[in-house]
């Protein structure tokens, strides 16, 4: 059976300093998983920082609605991992476990965008705006594999976009909270990313 060692340290991505998390506004800084929590053992153990902006940006505000609903989006990651964690075996349960526990940590991503877009004046529905028009999040939008090799690589994939899409938004984004959010947001990825990158190596295509 694979086993997992979840004290796994991350050797790149994004650092974040005592200062870089602290909000310069009056918000109630959001709530942030617990180490001793079994839904969070995939979470990086840095806190969340304060969900909070500077001000209202209709740009910034589609952003984060795409990140909730668009096709490549946490909504879209959710779906794929909790099809992953039932449609695999007893033989892969412990993979199964993996995907269930991911899922849980990107459903607090979910709510975090879900927060932001909603401080930035937009409906923090499960949408995303293309060309003038509000368009629904849709199951179509996730590729549902049945080989083990597939899944696992199609997951690693999309923690990789993930981090790219989060990384050019920090770029284009002159709000300092919400590019806080995004860097703990980027971490938890990066974490996925290795996790998924050591079952990818054990179960190659």
């Amino acid at each position: 059976m694979f086993s997992y060692d979840n004290t796994v340290n991350l050797s790149q991505g994004c650092s974040l300093s005592n200062n870089d998390l602290t909000c310069s506004c009056s918000c109630t800084p959001d709530s942030t998983p617990t180490d001793t929590s079994p839904d969070f053992l995939y979470a990086h153990q840095s806190p969340y920082p304060p969900v909070c902006i500077k001000e209202q940006n209709p740009l910034y505000g589609r952003m984060m609605l795409d990140n909730m609903g668009g096709q490549e989006s946490e909504m879209s990651t959710i779906g794929l991992y909790i099809y992953n964690s039932i449609f695999l075996t007893s033989d892969t349960a412990r993979i199964a476990e993996i995907f269930k526990n991911i899922s849980i940590v990107e459903m607090h991503h979910l709510k975090i965008f879900g927060q932001l877009a909603d401080q930035l004046g937009e409906s923090p529905r499960l949408w995303t705006h293309r060309q003038n028009r509000m368009f629904y999040w849709t199951a179509g939008y996730i590729n549902y594999f049945t080989d083990l090799p597939k899944i696992l690589l199609s997951a690693l994939n999309g923690e990789k976009q993930a981090v790219r899409k989060y990384r050019e938004q920090c770029q284009r984004i002159q709000d300092e909270d919400i590019q806080k959010c995004l860097k703990r947001i980027i971490l938890d990825e990066e974490l996925h990313i290795e996790i998924l990158e050591s079952l990818c190596k054990k179960y190659p295509i």
